[in-house]
Parts: structure tokens; sequence; C-alpha cells
């Protein structure tokens, strides 16, 4: 027992040096020790305008993410989204800023067609996808057809022809 001691943490023998434990007045705040502090954000919960899902956030970066997307608070995650939509997009005649305006509002119409179909019925959102496919497929597939075609044209009908050949068996019979 004469071996055990006491800890006494490097905290603990701060606060025991400090001003605020031996009850001396403190000095009044001066503007160095005022800016050597460093200021404390704070941080509030943002709900993303496309998909819902909720995140903390400072204000400092809401306000940058507002000015990048046309106002609009949207997540990382949809952020992302919408760079992707700009990529396929491509138009090199639009400006960035309409491009990206159009992205975002494409990006919004597929979170908002989700949330309404997908969410409550998976099903019936699984088989509208792949009528898109299907409707996008059909559509190559009609494109491919029309530029196999390059035959020689009709120049007339053979409706008299058939019509002749009726009547004469008509008059055989």
């Amino acid at each position: 027992m004469d071996r055990l001691q006491r800890t006494f943490s490097d905290i603990s023998h701060q606060l025991s040096t400090d001003n605020t434990l031996t009850k001396q007045p403190s000095p009044t705040p001066t503007a160095t020790t005022l800016l050597s502090l460093s200021a404390i954000s704070e941080v509030e919960d943002a709900k993303c305008e496309c998909c819902g899902m909720s995140e903390e956030c400072t204000q400092e970066y809401i306000n940058r993410v507002r000015s990048k997307f046309s106002g609009k608070l949207i997540c990382g995650l949809c952020a992302e989204a919408v760079e992707e939509e700009i990529e396929k997009m491509n138009n090199s005649e639009v400006v960035v800023e309409k491009r990206r305006e159009e992205a975002v509002k494409a990006h919004m119409c597929a979170c908002a067609r989700f949330n309404r179909l997908g969410r409550s019925y998976p099903a019936l959102y699984q088989a509208d996808a792949v009528k898109e496919i299907l409707k996008k497929r059909s559509k190559k597939i009609v494109r491919a057809n029309k530029s196999e075609k390059g035959g020689l044209a009709r120049s007339s009908s053979c409706m008299p022809a058939l019509a002749k050949e009726l009547k004469d068996r008509a008059l055989v019979n």
C-alpha cells in the first residue's frame, strides 16, 4: 500500500493553477485573447430539396451549396447525381449555369418520381423502369431498320393487275 499514488492529470494540474480555482479576479479580456479564440460555427439540420435527406450543415456550407445549385439546397449524393447529369448533357453551346439548372430540374423530377412511385409501389416502379428501357430499345431498332431500307420505290399500284386477274378467273368459272 505504500507504493500506491494518486493520479493527477495534466488538466487537473492546469485547472488548479488557473485563476478560476484560486478565486483571484480574472483580468478583463483583451483584443488579443478574443482573437486567439476560434469562432464556433453553429450547426443546423438542413433537408435536401431533392431526396428529403437531412444532414447537419453550417450556414456557410448551406449558402455555398445554394449559390452553386440555383438556390436549391441539395445533399452531397444529389450533387454528385447532378454533376453526372451535366456530363450526360454535354451541350457545348449551352452555358454552364443553364446546364446546371437543367440538370438540377431533371434530378429533382427523377427524385419526385421515385418518391411518388418507388417508395409506395416498388413493383410498379420497377415495371415502369422496364417500360422505359423497352421504349428506348424500340426507338433504336426503328432507327436501325429505316437506314437498312433503300431498295427501289414502287412506281405504281398492283391493284389493277390483281383486279383484272380476278375478273378473268370469274369469267372462266
